[in-house]
């Protein structure tokens, strides 16, 4: 009986362990309702950290042809991560108007995207160190020029 505890103490922590380093950078959030007959309620939550880690497993052509395609945008992406950093709570774009609302803004280091319109809201919370890990990713698989 003593041998099973220590073993359910020990895949506990583990658990808990596992899920502290997962979490550590935070979650990947995407809201998405539609208000309309039929419409999507989309609410899906990512550990920011299972991103960069996941991306390891995808096979080196697909990268490739992600980072080719990307080739073009990654410098530009690095000078706004650059730059984003330096504001870690500031409101980039606020647009009202009698039909929707758009914000862009980074919040606690993490870049948010709120959109809420009549028919629809979209709300997009990444973390920036996310962002820059995928980033400096696609830029390992870039061929060169």
């Amino acid at each position: 009986m003593m041998l099973l505890a220590k073993a359910a103490l020990g895949l506990g922590g583990t658990i808990v362990l596992a899920g502290a380093y997962t979490m550590r950078e935070g979650v990947i959030r995407v809201d998405v309702d539609e208000f309309r007959s039929g419409g999507s309620h989309v609410h899906m939550w990512v550990p920011a950290a299972a991103v960069p880690m996941v991306m390891h497993l995808v096979p080196d052509k697909h990268m490739r042809h992600a980072s080719e395609h990307a080739r073009e945008a990654l410098p530009i992406l690095r000078a706004v991560l650059k730059e984003l950093k330096k504001y870690p709570d500031a409101v980039f774009v606020e647009v009202t108007d009698p039909r929707e609302h758009v914000r862009v803004r980074t919040h606690e280091g993490k870049l948010q995207i709120d959109v809420e319109g009549v028919d629809e809201n979209v709300h997009v919370l990444c973390p920036l160190s996310t962002i820059d890990d995928v980033t400096s990713q696609l830029e390992e698989h870039t061929p060169a020029a």
